[in-house]
């Protein structure tokens, strides 16, 4: 028994009170009869408790939190006062319903209500009778159900049985008051003066120390007597708790100095522990005993443990540095030293695992079966350290998911981006207060091998700060030839990282310092084109989609027609996100239909896409510059992918400046004065009078002038616009170009041709003017992006101006002589 009993509802307690009296008003038999005699209701609000049981009879005080909750007990006492009291079969259910609440509970009348500052509701309910709920009425706003009254069989007055019972129940809660050094003489009073014998049992049943199920139980018993017998066992129980722990006390209650007060308590803990059943610190240690010798720890990582052990073992168990010990050895002991699951060599089933979950990407397939046919023949080759790096989209993270199914490995993915503190990379040194091991070691052990495939997600998006440089740390875990003794702070020695299988993913290898770089094979994984687009949506998107949205593909399909109606028409990207959420959007809009049970087109149309995602807002640009004079197509690079780029001159009557806009970077710049420089200075080959470059002004323009742009590859497309600008020449329908100029008029070679290539088959290009240097780049590219395409190859400026110029002079072609 307590008399401080603290109970409570919805996770929030009462305060405590001086004494149980100042809670229970004592029940007198003629007030039981006349509770006895009251009607019940036909239906009643259902008030759940978290974590105690109300007796009839009994006054408690619950705090409530829960909307729900509040409501009821505000509607409540305003009106009749009267709702129904039941115990959840869980206090952790939040909204419990008919099935997570006991079915037996007691008709309850509100006596007060206190409003707490925290927003709270405090009330004091006196139990009245018992009742059983028959059906649940309504759920909203709060339980609202029907019930009916559960009669309490009483034995006859004169059953000396049953006074003896009750006797005893009030002797031995006097008893248990005397021994308990918790509650106040005084609660012996208010034993004493209860004089209803039902009153007494129901009132002792409730304050005992009982687990909710053990009072329910109680509650549950119809005949009195028997509830009487089971509240006298549970009292003989706690008396003897109470005696043992007097004994116990009273054995080690000796005057002595203060280590020697320390090691008694020790021995009493241990004693309580093992009546209780409990685990000591001497089984503790026999656990950590018997997992050491099932380790496979060479001789060195073994004496580290041996001496950190004996180290724990003499420690204060009370002292703040065993929690960190015992959590350092627990964590050498969890980690997977030697343990290493077995790759599976299937090759073929390795390509269709890759094949299945990933349309394309056959340079990384290719690498990782490559890897797959090597370990099978060597079987302890050093894994490779690969980078991904990509436009968003493109599956750079997905893929590590199929490259550990394929080969039977655990997976483990943590994201890099934003990471600025070295020790989230080789832990925190165990000295210090919340230390913990780094990330690449607390993954491991989740992983339970010690070969697993490893995602670095977002390589490239490492922060730089005053707590280290995170990029830095990782050269060691990213080397072959020093990850297989890979230090963390924490951890305190070297662990073995050799046989993990390291991905690295990033948008962009700019970022990356040189020496990490270095460490990575890099794989690039361009955008997609079109017709892959369609394909990937057909046979991965718009199926999971589908499941996502509680659809079948008898509730709705599409055609390649339509999937590429919203490739061109709405999505401009190298990967496939934005396509998922155009489709998500379509699917979302026949769910509507299915749920709100509407007429809908199971075949989606060209005119549902329009009805959903509205006219196409991406129409594809074409090339321009066939009939004004000076517009010029390039091809650029961007960290989503290619891109094409226009750029446009216009010559006026001035002192022969030269204007730049657009938002051009100093490079860019650069191009733009290089061209114009070389033009001058060979004037006589396109047939210009000099006089024009002082006599009139050129301004240069790169439209989306929002959108800051730099780098080379726009040299030769300047040129081009400058010269057809100045002579009025017109510039080939369907062509683009992308190279470098230097003032002597060479072309030089340029990057992300495969992404460029790309972006011009979207803008439905047919021709590429590139350095001849790049033509190396083409071969490298598969042959079906190359359909349709034809390429020039040019060393010279001249070249360019042979090819994209025609003879032809646009209408209206303005006189500069």
């Amino acid at each position: 028994m307590s008399n401080h009993k603290i109970l409570t509802i919805d996770n929030l307690s009462l305060q405590e009170f001086d004494t149980e009296a100042e809670l229970i008003p004592l029940l007198t038999p003629e007030d039981e009869e006349e509770m006895a005699n009251e009607d019940l209701p036909i239906s009643l609000p259902i008030l759940p408790l978290r974590n105690t049981v109300l007796f009839p009879g009994v006054v408690i005080p619950i705090t409530a939190g829960r909307d729900k909750s509040i409501k009821l007990i505000n509607e409540a006492y305003s009106g009749d006062k009267i709702i129904g009291v039941v115990a959840q079969r869980n206090e952790e259910h939040e909204n419990p319903n008919f099935d997570q609440i006991h079915h037996v509970g007691t008709v309850a009348r509100i006596l007060r209500v206190l409003k707490m500052p925290d927003g709270n509701v405090t009330v004091i309910l006196q139990g009245k009778k018992r009742f059983e709920i028959d059906t649940i009425l309504t759920e909203e706003p709060y339980l609202q159900a029907a019930i009916r009254e559960v009669p309490e069989l009483r034995p006859d007055k004169s059953d000396t049985e049953f006074s003896a019972i009750v006797d005893s129940i009030r002797e031995l809660s006097i008893r248990i008051i005397k021994e308990s050094p918790n509650i106040p003489t005084e609660a012996t009073f208010a034993i004493k003066n209860i004089e209803s014998q039902s009153f007494l049992i129901n009132f002792v049943s409730s304050n005992m120390n009982l687990t909710v199920e053990e009072k329910q139980n109680l509650l549950m018993t119809n005949v009195l007597k028997e509830r009487a017998l089971e509240t006298l066992r549970y009292m003989n129980i706690e008396l003897q708790k109470l005696e043992l722990k007097n004994d116990i006390q009273s054995k080690v209650r000796f005057d002595l100095d203060q280590q020697q007060r320390e090691y008694f308590l020790h021995q009493q803990m241990k004693t309580i522990q093992e009546e209780l059943g409990g685990v000591s610190n001497e089984q503790e240690f026999e656990d950590m005993r018997q997992r050491a010798k099932s380790k496979k720890w060479d001789e060195k990582t073994s004496l580290h443990f041996e001496k950190e052990f004996s180290k724990l073992q003499r420690m204060n168990p009370q002292a703040p540095d065993f929690g960190i010990q015992r959590n350092y050895l627990e964590l050498i002991l969890d980690l997977p030293w030697g343990e290493y699951s077995k790759d599976n060599f299937d090759l073929k089933n390795a390509q269709k695992i890759l094949d299945r979950d990933h349309f394309g990407l056959e340079d990384v397939k290719k690498r990782i079966i490559e890897h797959l046919a090597v370990l099978k023949l060597r079987n302890d080759m050093k894994s490779p350290i690969l980078c991904l790096t990509g436009p968003p989209g493109v599956g750079k993270t997905s893929i590590g998911k199929s490259i550990a199914e394929a080969l039977g490995r655990e997976y483990i993915r943590i994201s890099l981006g934003g990471l600025r503190d070295e020790a989230e990379i080789r832990g925190h040194r165990k000295t210090y207060i919340g230390a913990m091991p780094g990330r690449i070691i607390q993954s491991i052990k989740k992983a339970g091998t010690s070969n697993p495939v490893f995602i670095l997600d977002e390589i490239d998006k490492l922060s730089v700060s005053h707590q280290g440089d995170p990029s830095s740390a990782l050269l060691e875990v990213l080397d072959p030839e020093q990850n297989n003794s890979f230090y963390d702070n924490f951890l305190e020695m070297g662990y073995d990282l050799s046989k993990i299988m390291f991905i690295a993913t990033s948008n962009s290898m700019s970022t990356i310092q040189p020496a990490l770089k270095d460490r990575m094979e890099v794989i690039k994984m361009s955008g997609y084109t079109t017709e892959e687009k369609v394909e990937i949506a057909k046979q991965h998107l718009f199926p999971k989609q589908l499941k996502e949205h509680g659809l079948t593909s008898k509730d709705l399909t599409i055609g390649k027609k339509e999937l590429e109606k919203i490739v061109e028409g709405y999505t401009r990207e190298s990967g496939v996100r934005s396509l998922e959420q155009k489709v998500a959007q379509v699917i979302r809009n026949a769910a509507k239909s299915v749920a709100m049970e509407e007429e809908y087109n199971k075949k989606v149309t060209s005119e549902d896409i329009e009805t959903v995602l509205g006219a196409p807002k991406l129409e594809r640009d074409k090339a321009e510059g066939n009939d004004v004079a000076g517009v010029v197509t390039g091809l650029a690079w961007t960290s989503v992918g290619g891109d094409i780029l226009f750029i446009e001159s216009l010559i006026s009557k001035g002192k022969g400046g030269l204007t730049l806009t657009g938002n051009l970077g100093s490079v860019m710049k650069e191009s733009a004065t290089i061209a114009l420089e070389y033009i001058k200075a060979n004037a006589d080959l396109f047939d210009l009078n000099p006089d024009i470059f002082s006599t009139y002004n050129i301004h240069l323009h790169v439209p989306e002038g929002a959108t800051p742009k730099d780098g080379p590859s726009a040299g030769i497309a300047m040129l081009t616009s400058l010269v057809s600008l100045l002579t009025q020449r017109k510039v080939k329908k369907g062509l683009a170009m992308t190279g470098e100029i230097t003032l002597r008029g060479k072309v030089l070679p340029v990057g992300g041709i495969k992404e460029k290539i790309l972006a011009a088959k979207r803008a439905n290009i047919k021709e590429l003017i590139l350095c001849h240097e790049n033509e190396s780049d083409i071969k490298e590219i598969k042959s079906d992006y190359l359909t349709g395409l034809t390429f020039h190859y040019v060393k010279e400026m001249r070249e360019v101006i042979d090819i994209a110029l025609t003879t032809q002079k646009v209408k209206n072609a303005k006189s500069l002589d």
